[in-house]
């Protein structure tokens, strides 16, 4: 938190949470000339979006204009259509389509923010419209040490996902470390950043070269703090402030007191959703088992405070949506203090070697499908007082892509079996013994899957079929990227349960991102961004990155309308 603040403080924008979408409101309002508060109710900035690939998916965007891939405006919408069904017709989406563009070029141009292209990662289905790539952007690596003594506010990588606290960024970075056993130059490069991040951890605590979502945070904390945001931490809102029925500030309780901060403008909530709130996920997500059996990924904090205080000023909820969590498939990986951790599986279902079964020991789906499709097909295909399923591999594959949280080679397998989070079996039989299956339905389908994988071939589930699923598996496997049999012992397997990287279902807004009414009415001086906002994709999960490309649009779209600036694609009135 800033060195000194008043117990009253006045500003025109007072953003609540301090996501990629929360900041980008904050930056972009502070640009054209506000004064702008952010408070997080965390000790540490930067939300789920600092856990998260920091991927963004902006159809049209510049980066890919550059490289030449100038696809028909026609493409995406045609996609979105066909994904969405008659969700398409939000209008919100084509404000999102027009705008994505121009807020990439903004923060390029005008912020600390660098980004990199994604022109080869393809749209997750290939449905109609469905891109092979030149839809996605991410961020450029961002050395911590230039947010100053900052970076001690910046919310770390996840510990049981990173490797002792040093983020790996997909693609050439990623790929350097999995082929580290197996190619010289992977191997200098990976022992390089391991080396570096060490001597970070002595002088520094904590690695310094940033990469995924703790770089996209990073750059948009050192453009807030360039343009002169005031950065609160560990404040989160008592409640909001109203007069005449406009939203005016909010209370925030800090360790300091109790302070009001009063906002001219408005107020643009965005506390992440809630992923951790068990009366909302019993009442809109019925997969979550009551609340209870749900294990996101996200935050602890992200406890749904945007949506209760938006409500208490008259905000009505969309929860009418295909879907009203982002699932993934989470394992639990137990603490020394009886604890556990979160450990979200969004990479080695699709390596070859790899099957997932249902406690019966069936397959029920294709791996290599994206996280959302998996966990729905899982979801289906067990009864309600089972909701697990079982990831499998043999030992090379085990030893050459790990499995969760139990790293490949050359890390040691016995932490993860001594805790019980990895099973072992010299033999398939004994694995399906030890995970509670019948060794006679695993051995059949494992038989099955051989083979045909070692034909390249997925009769069952048409895995490595799309693009999506080759670019997820090893291209230098053939013939099939995504497929092998699993032929050597030990057998390993880790329990997956129902899990999500965040929430779907939100408040109502509009094109500026401004809170509607259960009628469809603005709530004036009230803005909401990021999971707080419904989702624009209704439910539906079309491609990576429809999270944070939405999220920060339309952060970006909130800070223009509360500077009074134009929004390409609505016209120019001002709700307020």
């Amino acid at each position: 938190m800033n060195a000194t603040y008043q117990h009253a403080l006045a500003c025109d924008v007072l953003v609540v949470g301090s996501g990629a979408s929360g900041l980008a409101a904050a930056v972009t309002a502070a640009h054209f000339g506000l004064r702008v508060v952010l408070a997080e109710k965390a000790p540490v900035f930067g939300g789920t979006s600092a856990w998260s690939g920091g991927w963004l998916w902006i159809p049209h965007n510049p980066l890919a204009r550059q490289a030449g891939i100038n696809e028909a405006p026609e493409g995406p919408r045609t996609y979105l259509r066909h994904e969405l069904g008659n969700r398409a017709s939000d209008p919100r989406i084509e404000v999102f389509l027009q705008n994505g563009p121009e807020m990439v070029s903004f923060f390029q141009d005008h912020t600390a923010m660098r980004w990199i292209d994604g022109n080869k990662i393809p749209d997750f289905h290939e449905t109609p419209g469905a891109g092979k790539g030149g839809r996605s952007v991410s961020v450029l690596a961002y050395d911590a040490r230039d947010l100053g003594s900052w970076a001690d506010k910046l919310r770390p990588p996840l510990d049981v996902v990173s490797l002792w606290g040093m983020g790996i960024a997909g693609g050439a970075d990623m790929g350097h470390f999995f082929n580290a056993t197996r190619r010289p130059r992977s191997a200098l490069y990976a022992a390089g950043r391991i080396a570096r991040h060490l001597r970070d951890l002595a002088l520094h605590r904590r690695g310094t070269r940033l990469v995924n979502g703790n770089a996209l945070v990073a750059r948009l904390m050192r453009s807030a703090l360039d343009k002169g945001v005031t950065l609160i931490d560990s404040a989160p809102v008592m409640d909001l402030l109203r007069e005449g029925g406009r939203v005016t500030g909010a209370r925030l309780s800090t360790p300091q007191g109790v302070v009001t901060v009063s906002a001219a403008r408005g107020v643009v909530l965005a506390t992440g959703g809630f992923p951790h709130d068990p009366q909302r996920l019993d009442a809109l997500a019925p997969q979550a088992g009551g609340g209870v059996g749900h294990f996101s990924a996200a935050p602890a904090t992200n406890t749904g405070d945007g949506m209760r205080l938006a409500e208490r000023a008259g905000a009505g909820v969309d929860g009418d949506l295909a879907c009203s969590v982002a699932l993934a498939p989470v394992s639990l990986v137990p603490r020394r203090d009886g604890s556990v951790r979160h450990f979200p599986h969004l990479l080695e279902r699709a390596k070859p070697g790899i099957i997932a079964v249902t406690p019966d020991g069936h397959r029920f789906a294709n791996e290599a499908d994206s996280y959302h499709d998996f966990m729905g097909a899982m979801l289906e295909a067990v009864p309600p007082d089972r909701q697990f399923c079982w990831l499998i591999a043999d030992h090379k594959a085990q030893r050459r892509w790990g499995l969760g949280w139990s790293k490949p080679f050359p890390f040691p397998l016995g932490p993860a079996i001594r805790s019980g989070y990895l099973k072992r079996g010299r033999t398939l039989a004994d694995l399906a013994r030890a995970c509670g299956m019948s060794p006679d339905a695993l051995s059949d389908t494992v038989a099955r899957f051989n083979a045909a994988a070692a034909r390249g071939e997925d009769p069952d589930f048409h895995r490595g079929e799309s693009a999506y699923n080759r670019v997820q598996g090893d291209a230098d496997h053939r013939p099939n990227p995504s497929l092998a049999p699993l032929e050597r012992g030990p057998f390993y397997a880790v329990r997956i349960v129902p899990g999500s990287l965040g929430t779907f279902a939100g408040l109502r807004t509009d094109g500026r991102a401004q809170v509607l009414d259960a009628q469809g009415q603005p709530v004036a001086g009230l803005f909401a961004v990021g999971n707080d906002m419904a989702s624009i994709m209704g439910g539906h999960y079309p491609a990576g990155g429809i999270t944070l490309g939405p999220g920060m649009t339309f952060g970006y779209i909130a800070g223009r309308a509360l500077a009074g600036q134009p929004i390409t694609g609505l016209e120019q009135e001002n709700h307020g």
